[in-house]
């Protein structure tokens, strides 16, 4: 068993560390102009970019993952493959229309058109004629039964948003913060109906009336046709599509080869990962969510001096999170999302996971995240940053888990993806900046004591650390006993006796096995 701890001392002392690691005086903001590369921004940076957000969601990514009735290594080797079709086909098309490429998780692509620089319209015309083509292009990028067509769904939106880094060492992304990334990612996902959704703001910019409801009303294949001729992309469908056949051909993907990493996942080494160096096994997955960050960032990011808030609070608030995941409960970061994080966590051994030690855990790690973002507000506050708007959205579930790396050679993605990683979503996404909500299959696997806590509803508001420790410990759940032990253990001061020498049994030296080998 693995006893994992949150601890308010070293919580603030890593927060204050970080704060004091990122003034103020030293955060720049500056304005996005012609060619600025946004691919490795340093963490005090960040760019003013106007641009045309678009979002764009595999509709039958749910299909691939429940194409067998259990949820077995050929689900999740179709569904990756799957997947990995359709990312390289989407990356070529993103290379040769110079848009930006913001983001591939799982289902949904994030790209940002900014060119032209001189005309916002052209831009919205130019964002509706890249949709299209990857809708044309996944219509065909299929192979077989096992590995179908992608229908796609995508949301656009226009506006100012501000660039930063997204991520450290080997995976390096800009992050667009503001609400043209959200409400185009709220279009995309507001149902289950393919097509093109812009904003009404996006449709005026193109002299389109708005629509009564932006989530039921996609572009007509006239509006398409319109966008499509002044953006004049110069790259067809039936183009993209031979590339990729071709590079299928001279690069193949390959079988994906899954085994399961010894636990705990802190020590997987993400970039190491690929086709067939995959892994997979019984696991937790969280969802962590600055609840409230979108309205934070509209109301600051007009002047200089409040945008640096901006870049410091989301700085300090993630790192945070995946501090408590990674340092302290031996988790492991899939990767940022805007301002969610996303991780997973397990307890066990490489072939069996401990479910029961593994989601206690995942409770404790959920409610330690709570504790640590809470304690970031205050000492934000304290050093002049007020960001107690905000809240944590946290979901969780628990089952079989993949982690691997997708796309293009050299320009790999991180992946997890399961009917879990999908379920967890979900649950984070119907939670408040209160509230932690735990899976249907988490909470039917977990101990009685994690049960009880959540209810019937399965969420729990304001469930931070000492209460989550106390509650379940004293209900029994072993996970909570231990680490409440080990917390009591690092408050003790030293006895006053001298402790006794260590002794050890008389047993006789030499090889375990006659021959010498274990």
């Amino acid at each position: 068993m693995g006893a994992r701890t949150w601890n308010e001392g070293r919580a603030t002392k890593r927060i204050d560390a970080k704060i004091d690691g990122l003034p103020l005086k030293d955060i720049e903001i500056k304005e996005y102009v012609r060619d600025t590369d946004l691919g490795n921004l340093p963490r005090h940076v960040a760019y003013r970019v106007h641009g045309v957000h678009l979002y764009a969601d595999i509709l039958n990514l749910g299909d691939m993952l429940r194409v067998t009735d259990v949820e077995g290594e050929t689900c999740h080797r179709r569904t990756l493959r799957f997947l990995n079709l359709h990312y390289r086909a989407v990356h070529r098309i993103l290379q040769q229309v110079d848009a930006l490429f913001v983001d591939f998780h799982n289902q949904r692509l994030h790209s940002v058109v900014t060119k032209p620089y001189d005309s916002e319209s052209k831009r919205v015309h130019k964002a509706v004629a890249l949709g299209q083509l990857i809708i044309d292009v996944l219509a065909r990028t299929g192979e077989d039964a096992d590995h179908p067509a992608a229908k796609m769904r995508i949301g656009i939106d226009t506006g100012q948003a501000l660039a930063v880094n997204n991520g450290r060492r080997g995976h390096r992304e800009p992050l667009f913060l503001g609400e043209p990334a959200n409400h185009a990612a709220k279009r995309s996902g507001g149902g289950k109906v393919g097509g093109i959704f812009l904003t009404n703001k996006a449709r005026r910019v193109i002299g389109l009336a708005d629509a009564e409801n932006e989530n039921t009303t996609p572009l007509t294949p006239e509006e398409v046709k319109t966008s499509q001729d002044p953006a004049n992309l110069g790259l067809s469908a039936d183009q993209i599509v031979k590339e990729w056949k071709d590079d299928l051909e001279n690069n193949p993907i390959g079988i994906f080869e899954f085994s399961g990493h010894t636990p705990p996942y802190r020590t997987l080494d993400i970039e190491a990962l690929s086709v067939k160096n995959s892994r997979r096994q019984d696991a937790a997955t969280v969802y962590a969510d600055i609840d409230g960050f979108t309205a934070y960032v509209s109301s600051n990011i007009a002047t200089d001096a409040n945008a640096k808030h901006v870049v410091r609070t989301l700085d300090i608030l993630r790192t945070e999170l995946d501090a408590v995941l990674h340092e302290d409960f031996a988790g492991r970061k899939v990767r940022y999302i805007g301002d969610c994080v996303h991780g997973l966590l397990v307890e066990g051994t490489a072939q069996t996971t401990d479910a029961e030690e593994t989601i206690s855990n995942m409770t404790l790690c959920a409610a330690g995240m709570r504790s640590s973002f809470n304690l970031a507000l205050m000492r934000l506050k304290a050093k002049g940053t007020d960001a107690t708007s905000l809240g944590l959205a946290i979901g969780y579930e628990y089952g079989p888990m993949t982690v691997t790396r997708l796309g293009m050679k050299g320009e790999l993605v991180r992946c997890s993806v399961s009917r879990g990683v999908v379920a967890a979503e979900n649950e984070q996404k119907r939670s408040t900046g209160t509230e932690t909500v735990i899976g249907q299959a988490a909470y039917n696997a977990a101990t009685e004591p994690v049960r009880n806590i959540f209810g019937s509803n399965r969420k729990r508001a304001n469930l931070d650390y000492p209460t989550a420790v106390e509650e379940l410990s004293a209900k029994g759940d072993k996970a909570a006993k231990a680490s409440k032990a080990m917390d009591s253990a690092g408050l003790l001061k030293p006895a006053a006796a001298v402790a006794p020498p260590l002794s050890f049994p008389n047993r006789r030296t030499g090889p375990a096995t006659p021959d010498g080998f274990a």
